[in-house]
């Protein structure tokens, strides 16, 4: 990483002390000597925003061993075996991203990605892997493998719909025996005693699309008796009547179980749903006002991503995977419907000229796929064909405005995330474009606004205790940015820059970034939501055994 030159640097002093006669003890009212205490690292001269509130408070930040000591004016006679001297800069709690797809980079076998810098970069100091449905159902399994291969970040796991789904129906569009329901239960059960956030549904992916609301309730109530969270990238987000539908069943599967929604990166995609922000937001807060505990996440960019084929395929011509997909390609009974699906579908997403590769095949990467067809001498579904007969791409759509973006970005009940994927900007500089677009270039929401959507307000909805406030006794997932210059380097052009203007990343008391440079420690930790007394036996707690359907692996822990 070359970043640009900081404005302004953090300077560290060793062996610090505080106050006139820092060596003695002093005295409490009634006399009695209060030893000062003695803190690894003192942040002291920066804006303090807590997480709590919206406004800055002026003191210092005191650090001892993974936790932190005090926030406010540091004791007289504090040592501090190092000062960092922060003015001018901001001081915050370590951001909480709620969803990402990390999942391959924070159990992969290199260090190099373990150490997950795109997120440590930008201030995040905890992940949470497993979103849209995607996540393993070994929990205990992938908590294993993080405290034996420490990542960068700290890392919290949902279970996800998909490989529970997989393993009794592999990609079948088919309803489950009631035998294949109990042990998907079976399967969700276990993860939650071994720790898992609640369940996670992609309700919009194949095979996820072919379950009934029906089959998902009965899953979400097994999620609900542990206190876990219902977590859903829903059905529908590009249809004038899908859209509000979908949201629709994520309130009903949260009203009939009653266990709390979270609706992943909420948005309205498309040309038929740009402007319906409002009309969400109200179905949402009536929801709310009834009683339901409802939440959503939100990246702060106009473009989304995904894999090409789940954008403009329609479920049936993906169902069976993609062998099934290819040879689909080649059947002539079936090229009319397919035609048209795939057309309608391009035109929700605001035409071929708006779907733009950007990971995969090098070939096609930078190119919208208006532009691959007229350089082929053929139409957009031709050269979607073309495209994916090769192989499967990653896309970013722009199919957003920002007004209602902003108009998301407002709500009490949203927090800040990234979706993170690759080809994508948002993988590496979400955080960093919301301080900068938002806060700094449109002035939409202030500082303190922002601080509290990534940080404090995500652990509450994620029941994640002792982070996401600067709060003595809590864990030490510290940042502190630079509010000049902090933003977002990556561009659809260019998604790997990493951001810029991070003066310091602590994750557990440990710096893992300084002045934009990762340190090399691993310092992150496998966060694990604590069992509900009595519900969890020994047996419950392992990973059910399970014979999956011929060909298809026991779990899918990278399924995204």
């Amino acid at each position: 990483m070359t970043p640009s030159k900081p404005r302004h640097r953090l300077t560290v002093v060793l062996g610090a002390l505080l106050g006139a006669g820092a060596l003695s003890s002093c005295s409490s009212p009634g006399g009695t000597p209060v030893v000062p205490p003695v803190v690894d690292y003192l942040i002291r001269g920066a804006a303090v925003y807590t997480g709590d509130g919206v406004e800055p408070i002026s003191g210092d930040v005191g650090v001892a061993g993974e936790r932190i000591v005090f926030v406010g004016k540091a004791p007289a006679g504090t040592v501090a075996r190092q000062t960092i001297d922060a003015p001018g800069m901001v001081v915050a709690p370590g951001f909480i991203d709620a969803h990402t797809h990390a999942d391959g980079d924070l159990l992969s076998d290199s260090a190099d990605k373990r150490m997950n810098l795109p997120f440590l970069t930008q201030g995040v100091t905890t992940a949470v892997i497993g979103n849209d449905g995607f996540g393993g159902y070994d929990i205990a399994g992938q908590a294993q493998r993080l405290r034996t291969h420490p990542p960068g970040t700290n890392v919290a796991m949902f279970v996800g719909f998909g490989p529970v789904r997989q393993s009794q129906l592999a990609n079948a569009n088919a309803a489950p025996t009631a035998a294949q329901l109990a042990t998907m239960k079976q399967l969700v059960d276990a993860a939650m005693c071994q720790g898992a956030l609640g369940l996670s549904t992609g309700l919009y992916y194949t095979p996820q699309n072919f379950s009934t609301t029906e089959e998902v309730i009965e899953l979400a109530k097994v999620a609900a008796a542990h206190g876990g969270l219902y977590d859903s990238h829903i059905r529908n987000e590009q249809t004038r009547q899908g859209l509000p539908a979908a949201v629709a069943e994520a309130l009903r599967i949260g009203r009939e179980t009653g266990i709390a929604v979270h609706i992943a990166h909420i948005k309205a995609l498309g040309v038929d749903t740009q402007g319906m922000a409002g009309e969400l937001i109200r179905m949402v807060e009536a929801a709310q006002q009834s009683g339901q505990k409802v939440t959503a996440d939100q990246y702060p960019w106009l473009a989304s991503s995904t894999n090409l084929s789940a954008a403009v395929m329609p479920p049936w011509a993906n169902a069976g995977g993609r062998e099934a997909l290819l040879k689909r390609f080649d059947d002539a009974t079936v090229q009319e419907r397919l035609r048209k699906d795939v057309t309608e579908n391009m035109r929700l997403r605001n035409g071929p000229e708006a779907i733009l590769v950007s990971a995969g095949n090098p070939k096609y990467v930078g190119k919208t796929l208006q532009q691959i067809a007229s350089a082929s001498g053929t139409d957009a579904v031709a050269a979607v064909v073309q495209v994916l007969r090769e192989s499967e791409v990653k896309i970013a759509n722009f199919n957003q405005s920002d007004a209602d973006v902003r108009a998301f970005m407002t709500r009490p009940w949203v927090v800040t995330s990234s979706d993170s994927s690759a080809g994508h900007p948002r993988a590496v500089g979400s955080f960093a474009q919301k301080y900068a677009e938002y806060v700094v270039r449109q002035k939409h929401i202030s500082i303190g606004q922002f601080v509290r959507s990534s940080t404090a307000l995500t652990a509450d909805l994620l029941g994640i205790a002792e982070r996401g406030r600067l709060k003595a006794g809590h864990f030490a997932d510290i940042v502190v940015f630079d509010p000049a210059r902090f933003k977002a380097r990556s561009t659809y052009i260019a998604p790997t820059l990493l951001s810029e203007g991070v003066v310091l990343t602590m994750v557990n008391g440990k710096p893992v970034v300084q002045n934009d440079q990762a340190t090399g420690v691993a310092a992150g930790q496998v966060l694990l939501r604590k069992t509900r007394e009595g519900l969890c036996s020994a047996q419950s707690m392992k990973t059910a055994k399970v014979v999956p359907p011929s060909g298809l692996a026991a779990t899918h822990d990278h399924a995204h």
